[in-house]
């Protein structure tokens, strides 16, 4: 072991922070080190003293962890895409798991009697949906495209990207070589990526109308990859198709549920989750756990375009979808008129529990939540109006769930189930799926 420089600390690193650093203690203090795992001997430089902790920067990895393994991208660590691709798959739905239960336990004060198997698909190239920055820096003399760096308001310099699906793999450099072509290359501050099944679009955000020739690349460059091409000039009203003449407007995205006997519709711009293989999972383990008759009346909140709502009525008596999205709830209504469904779905503001429309009138015997990560407390303080002997609940933030799950068990819940769902593989957002029961 080689003699240690002035200004470096040693220490043992004994958790993982939920932004997926490393954490040792020292004279009493927690110190966060980027790059550091759970069970290493590391040394450290501090960045930043504060009063409760302080940060710091990995410099060697002594005694390294037999979790650690070599991130595949060549970006990481500098990319802010991904932060856990050192720590290996199943370390991280371990430690996703323990954030899950940790917050139920500490903010709910509640434990689940069952924790369900983690739902999980490819570790890479599963993100079907994404918002790549864009941006011409003068001082390289070119354009970047692609994600943030960690921690820092700049552009990373990628060539490839290993999470977004293999079709698009090169897109961060596929885009900056185009782009680096426009007369409005100081003017498109994004790209959106959007994939179905099959076709699959890119959205650019033009603060200027790009010109003759600028149009002409952007056809060519959408023929290339075999992808639409939209114009995005203003808010989300204004995203326009490239090709928009008669006879020329792309055909809808589309992705398939329910073992394939759903199929949804979706535009450039709407929200639909970004990981096809666990979606697929997660909407099967939804309709398990709420195991719907022909008898039941079902209720789903949050409903978007249909994604569990649609699933949902090919099994029960009728359900009601609810999302404060007014044109989702136009697509919603659409791919229920398409998969000959019979569905009511209806506009209204989930976090405003006083306006509620006559939908919020009436009893169902099954519930579903698909809250944002704010959580849904309006929605579960209202559970016991509804009745229901079975509620599910999906949730993109633990802390929000574990507060909704509290509320739920004094009004009479049990929570019977929970468990991670590794929609964003390498990264440490947590996705969970829970189960509570009326108790009477």
């Amino acid at each position: 072991m080689s003699a240690k420089p002035a200004g470096i600390e040693e220490a043992d690193v004994v958790d993982l922070a939920h932004d997926g650093r490393g954490i040792a203690r020292a004279s009493g203090k927690a110190i966060f080190i980027d790059g550091a795992l759970p069970g290493e001997r590391v040394r450290y430089r501090v960045t930043k003293r504060r009063r409760q902790l302080d940060e710091a920067l990995l410099i060697e990895v002594l005694t390294p962890s037999p979790d650690r393994t070599v991130p595949k991208c060549a970006h990481f660590g500098v990319c802010g895409g991904c932060s856990l691709q050192h720590l290996s798959p199943t370390a991280q739905l371990a430690a996703k798991q323990r954030q899950l239960l940790d917050n139920l336990e500490r903010i709910g004060r509640v434990r689940p009697p069952r924790v369900f198997a983690p739902l999980s698909g490819a570790h890479f190239a599963y993100r079907r949906r994404a918002r790549l920055g864009v941006k011409y820096v003068r001082k390289k003399g070119r354009v970047l495209a692609g994600f943030r760096e960690r921690a820092k308001p700049y552009l990373a310099d990628l060539k490839r990207c290993e999470i977004l699906i293999e079709r698009f793999a090169t897109l961060p450099a596929d885009l900056a070589a185009l782009i680096d072509t426009l007369s409005v290359r100081e003017r498109v501050p994004q790209v959106e990526v959007a994939a179905g099944d099959e076709r699959a679009a890119l959205t650019f955000r033009v603060m200027q109308a790009p010109d003759a020739l600028d149009l002409g690349k952007l056809e060519a460059f959408g023929d290339r990859l075999g992808v639409d091409i939209y114009l995005q000039s203003g808010g989300l009203t204004t995203i326009r198709p490239l090709k928009d003449g008669p006879g020329e407007r792309p055909a809808p995205l589309r992705y398939a549920v329910d073992g394939g006997r759903i199929t949804l519709d979706f535009g450039p711009s709407d929200f639909i989750q970004v990981n096809r293989e666990v979606n697929l999972a997660m909407v099967e383990a939804a309709i398990g756990h709420l195991d719907p008759t022909p008898r039941d009346s079902v209720l789903d909140l949050f409903c978007g375009l249909g994604n569990f709502t649609l699933a949902l009525g090919r099994r029960a008596g009728g359900v009601v979808g609810v999302e404060g999205d007014e044109g989702l709830v136009a697509r919603a209504r659409e791919n229920a008129s398409a998969n000959g469904i019979a569905a009511e779905f209806v506009v209204d503001d989930l976090f405003e529990p006083r306006g509620f429309k006559a939908w919020a009138q009436k009893p169902y015997d099954l519930v579903l939540l698909d809250p944002p990560r704010a959580g849904a407390l309006a929605i579960v303080e209202r559970m016991p109006q509804w009745s229901p002997r079975r509620v599910v609940y999906i949730s993109c933030h633990p802390g929000s769930l574990a507060r909704d799950a509290a509320v739920l068990v004094t009004q009479g819940f049990k929570l019977a189930g929970a468990g991670v769902m590794d929609m964003f593989p390498h990264t440490t957002h947590v996705e969970s799926i829970a189960v509570f029961e009326q108790t009477a």
